[in-house]
């Protein structure tokens, strides 16, 4: 059954005109107790109705914030779906964020009231709430044990629901009020709050159901796994299925992903390119451990498979391309489930060496592209006509023009309504109705749109060249000996990088010649170094000779979330990795060993 998303005026409205027709049917799913478990939309529609008075009778507005800090679960899209529903603004943070970090999320938002998860994370938001220049009610899942001594009210989620009981009916938001207030990730600096208008959010979902009509839309199963406060999955792995009737999944985690595929046997699955390389790297690790035949089999399917994308497939190659259908692709397909119908691609390019490598397997990947600040997509490859080095064209009821610099700017329903108390920074961002995204590209003939950067990412060196770092990154990390880089250059004659040598990788060279394989004792060795140079060679060769890595240090630290050199959706953080290994890599220039 279509859902008519032009008539629709808010969030809260499509989700309980769903629950209405779904009833008793599951919706959101949970593994408790070592069994999946499922949340019906009827209880969902009760509980969210419970929620959302139980916050009008606490004394929300329309209008104000509420800051939500949660890991991925039913509760969050039910927290979620309930501060709209009582006219409040939603303000999702990530369950990564400092103390400091919550702080200024509330002093920023204004938040009225804080709902946080688990009790550490409950204690975490106290502890920025009793800084606050005008303290949250906090309202805890799980109740956290300390004390209340400092400040913050503090109440439980059953509290809240029990006050909700008699509520009034939700609150009937139109398609121009916000409903979130999502803060960028913080890649160059301090997080603005984005503001995302019902109707942004309805236009995505919109456009995501249209696109993917290709597919023979149903019913559909998505496994959720990428953090809900960011904007991608907040709208692709939650609204868009809500709006296609769908079920959620809630993963156990990342390291629990490969196993969750095979018991939830998802249908789509939207994800990031640090994601698809990691599932790439433990294909090719199996095959490799496996040796004989199965690696045979597996590397005539990979080479046809990429003779067939570019149509090189000859008569003979053809027989042998259907034969490998069944004995390795059908197998590839089913460490994903069996009824996989696509993986979404977004948040961060796909090099097109990664697109390639799934599409010869028989997996279709569909990328896209977007941000925060067009709720969040803008373009994406349609099934059937997918162009692998394109993130496709834009979606409905959204306008894209490649401005004379080359920036990509877009103008639709989709766009934010500005930065929270930002005027300056909205100002900058959309003129004249059109969004300046800051992204680098062109499009072609038939309107699929190609990244070549971002504008503020692109180094110009010394002799007034401009490199995309992201593409040569791209290549360096397909090298099995490389699992991270980021290569440096601003204003100087060459590139240099900074990698991080793959772990399992380090660990075998380590182990056939005796040596101890931790990273840290292996980097400062001339051999092991020697080792990673070849790697960083071979990329060399297919790039110009303003994007080749002239030199290069090594980390045995890996960029992550917990270090501050990733974004919780697994973006480096320039700027940091620039603050902590700046010395190093521009002592790269100075020496000449």
């Amino acid at each position: 059954m279509a859902f008519d998303y032009r008539s629709c005026h808010s969030l809260p409205a499509m989700f309980f005109a769903q629950a209405a027709r779904l009833g008793e049917r599951p919706f959101l799913w949970a593994k408790r107790d070592g069994a999946w478990r499922a949340t019906s939309w009827g209880e969902a529609a009760a509980t969210v109705t419970a929620l959302a008075g139980g916050l009008r009778a606490l004394g929300l507005e329309p209008g104000q914030r509420v800051a939500l800090v949660s890991e991925n679960r039913p509760e969050w899209a039910l927290a979620d779906l309930a501060i709209m529903a009582a006219g409040g603004v939603s303000v999702p943070a990530y369950t990564t964020n400092t103390t400091a970090d919550h702080l200024h999320i509330l002093n920023n938002s204004g938040a009225r009231f804080a709902i946080a998860s688990t009790r550490a994370l409950a204690e975490k938001v106290m502890a920025a709430a009793w800084q606050a220049d005008q303290p949250p009610v906090v309202i805890a899942m799980e109740r956290p044990t300390l004390s209340q001594s400092s400040g913050a009210p503090l109440l439980s989620w059953q509290q809240v629901l029990e006050l909700g009981e008699t509520a009034p009916p939700p609150h009937d938001a139109g398609r121009t009020d916000t409903a979130c207030l999502i803060y960028t990730s913080g890649t160059g600096g301090a997080p603005k709050g984005v503001m995302l208008s019902h109707g942004a959010i309805l236009s995505n979902c919109m456009g995501a159901a249209t696109l993917l009509a290709g597919l023979g839309l149903g019913d559909e199963v998505f496994l959720s796994f990428l953090p809900l406060s960011h904007a991608y999955e907040h709208t692709a792995g939650l609204y868009f299925p809500i709006s296609l009737g769908a079920e959620i999944y809630y993963a156990e985690g990342i390291d629990r992903l490969a196993a969750n595929m095979l018991e939830v046997r998802p249908t789509i699955v939207t994800a990031v390119p640090r994601l698809y390389e990691t599932m790439r790297a433990r294909i090719l690790k199996g095959v490799h451990l496996a040796g004989g035949m199965r690696r045979t089999l597996f590397e005539a399917a990979l080479a046809l498979g990429v003779k067939r994308i570019e149509g090189r497939l000859g008569v003979l190659d053809a027989l042998a391309d259907r034969a490998l259908e069944r004995l390795v692709r059908d197998k590839i397909r089913t460490r994903f489930g069996g009824r996989l119908k696509a993986f979404v691609s977004g948040g961060a390019p796909l090099g097109y060496e990664l697109g390639q490598f799934f599409t010869a397997l028989g997996v279709r990947i569909l990328q896209g592209y977007g941000q925060t600040e067009s709720a969040p997509v803008v373009s994406c490859n349609p099934p059937g006509r997918v162009r692998l080095k394109t993130v496709g064209p834009p979606m409905e009821d959204v306008e894209v023009r490649i401005a004379a610099d080359g920036e990509i700017l877009v103008r639709g329903e989709l766009v934010m309504q500005g930065y929270w108390n930002d005027p300056a920074a909205t100002a900058a961002a959309i003129r004249d109705g059109w969004l300046h995204t800051g992204d680098v590209g062109e499009m072609d003939a038939d309107g699929y749109i190609r990244i070549t950067d971002r504008k503020k990412d692109i180094i110009v060196n010394s002799g007034g060249d401009n490199v995309s770092p992201q593409r040569v990154e791209g290549f360096l990390t397909l090298e099995p000996e490389i699992a991270q880089a980021m290569v440096h250059g601003d204003r100087r004659p060459h590139l240099v990088a900074l990698l991080v040598p793959t772990e399992d990788w380090a660990a075998a060279w380590a182990g056939e010649r005796g040596l101890d394989p931790s990273l840290s004792s292996l980097i400062t060795t001339t051999e092991f170094r020697r080792a990673v140079g070849a790697a960083v060679e071979r990329v060399n060769h297919r790039l110009s000779a303003i994007e080749k890595v002239r030199r290069f240090t090594l980390s045995a630290e890996p960029f992550s979330v917990a270090n501050g050199m990733m974004t919780p959706t697994l973006k480096i953080r320039r700027h940091r990795i620039r603050e902590q290994f700046g010395p190093a890599l521009e002592g790269l220039y100075e020496d000449k060993r």
